[in-house]
């Protein structure tokens, strides 16, 4: 959650609130969301309603993802969550949800690079967005979203991202996933010449970056706008695979409730490096949070539609 007031070209952050409630917990089995997770992710958004009450918030808008698009019950829990905590939840597609994540990091985008590939790995999917990049703006030239995060990996092949061998697999089938974007946009064929950027937003990326820097505490000052080489992405990784369970939960910048998660992701963002190897790659601490406070804005006239003041 963010709340936010705008400021300028952009918003100041009055509150932010963050809790992993793992919502698509057992999704891919099923089909449907768990009471369990259901129950984690209706008290986490009582909190949220709470604080935007002490704020006194007076526009809000809140988003549901992939587990809410995947699972038959995700309408039901929509509701749900209406007639708890009074907020109205948008069940938003594929596609918008890489725009906003796009909208919510473009800043981050060197205006003289004239292509972009962003990506975005969440807990149930992970979005790929292959951008026209300029100083007047950005336009979405092609979308993906495969169904596989960072929770859905780690539940499904946890026993193969323990082995070697077994995670060189896995990095093998998410590849094989992303193969119809690259033929379908030749992103390849742009590679050298400084044509293109890479940007990454998510948990997984952020979380290298702080390790990558050695920080004893995560501190979002360093890490968001962080150039993170390929070679320090493998070198991280590296020491995630070599440490067991405990030792990453007991990392200040993983925690035990990303613990199982942050190999998933970092099996995620290497097919991503591997298929696209432009070496390094931008980090984002922001997303879909800061896309959708920006969209409002527009929508509200206090910001014009590449983001400037009125």
């Amino acid at each position: 959650m963010l709340v936010a007031r705008p400021n300028g070209r952009g918003f100041k952050v009055i509150d932010a609130f963050s809790r992993v409630t793992r919502l698509g917990e057992g999704l891919g089995a099923s089909g449907v969301l768990s009471e369990i997770a259901m129950a984690r992710t209706l008290d986490a958004l009582e909190t949220c309603a709470e604080k935007m009450e002490r704020n006194r918030v007076g526009r809000v808008r809140l988003v549901a993802t992939e587990a809410c698009r995947r699972a038959s019950n995700g309408a039901e829990f929509t509701a749900r969550i209406t007639e708890r905590t009074g907020i109205v939840p948008d069940i938003i597609s594929a596609r918008e949800e890489a725009s906003l994540a796009l909208a919510g990091c473009a800043s981050l985008l060197d205006p003289n690079v004239p292509w972009a590939l962003v990506f975005d790995i969440g807990g149930g999917s992970t979005e790929l967005v292959w951008v026209r990049n300029s100083s007047a703006g950005q336009t979405v030239m092609g979308v993906q979203s495969i169904p596989t995060g960072v929770v859905t990996l780690a539940e499904q092949w946890a026993a193969e991202l323990a082995s070697q061998s077994g995670y060189a697999k896995v990095v093998e089938q998410i590849g094989a996933a992303f193969r119809p974007f690259e033929a379908l946009h030749t992103i390849g064929s742009l590679l050298t010449g400084n044509l293109v950027q890479m940007l990454g937003t998510s948990g997984t990326v952020t979380t290298l970056g702080a390790l990558h820097l050695g920080l004893e505490r995560y501190d979002r000052n360093q890490v968001d706008g962080l150039e993170l080489g390929f070679a320090d992405i493998a070198a991280v990784t590296r020491t995630l695979a070599s440490m067991t369970h405990d030792q990453r939960a007991a990392h200040p910048c993983i925690g035990p409730e990303r613990a199982d998660l942050v190999v998933a992701g970092c099996a995620i963002l290497e097919a991503v490096c591997r298929l696209w190897p432009l070496g390094k790659l931008r980090v984002a601490d922001r997303g879909v949070r800061e896309g959708v406070l920006l969209a409002m804005m527009r929508e509200d006239g206090t910001v014009n539609a590449k983001g400037a003041p009125h």
